[in-house]
């Protein structure tokens, strides 16, 4: 397991309560793009659709899917790039109906967000994303996590002169 993209902010801006992985419904230029270590989590989150035929977001049964929102990944070559290209789009996660299921039934019981944590190339060379069901820190959640990550560093430089 190779990490290619790491969501920095994400352990600092949430509580991190359950993972996930999945693959992504991608482009052969933006995988490509991808292995290249370029792309951007910044905004991103996932969303559960039923039925968006505005967007045709769905499949053709009306179940529900996952989708990764405001993920960027900009084109592979510039010059190359089909017109129709958006950076942006709305990328489909390959979930089993199972775990969606799960998924829904956790967020509707308590406020709980999907976001995106990193993505990394399996043993068979494969994209996935891993995702994590969070619940939002605090100010002071933030604050403590800072101060306990000083705490740390400064003890271990200690141990360091103590040797």
């Amino acid at each position: 397991m190779r990490t290619i993209l790491k969501n920095k902010k994400a352990t600092f801006n949430y509580e991190i309560l359950e993972k996930y992985s999945a693959g992504i419904s991608l482009y052969g230029f933006e995988v490509k793009s991808l292995k290249n270590k370029r792309g951007s989590f910044e905004g991103s989150f996932i969303s559960i659709s039923n039925n968006d035929e505005k967007k045709n977001l769905t499949n053709k049964k009306g179940l529900p899917e996952l989708f990764l929102k405001n993920f960027s990944v900009p084109p592979y070559q510039e010059k190359n790039t089909p017109d129709w290209y958006e950076k942006d789009r709305p990328r489909r996660l390959l979930v089993k109906r199972s775990e969606i299921k799960e998924i829904q039934k956790k967020m509707k019981s308590s406020r709980l967000t999907l976001i995106p944590l990193s993505i990394y190339l399996n043993d068979r060379n494969l994209l996935k994303l891993e995702f994590a069901l969070v619940r939002g820190k605090k100010k002071h959640d933030k604050r403590e996590s800072l101060k306990k990550r000083d705490d740390l560093r400064n003890a271990q430089r200690e141990l360091k002169k103590g040797f």
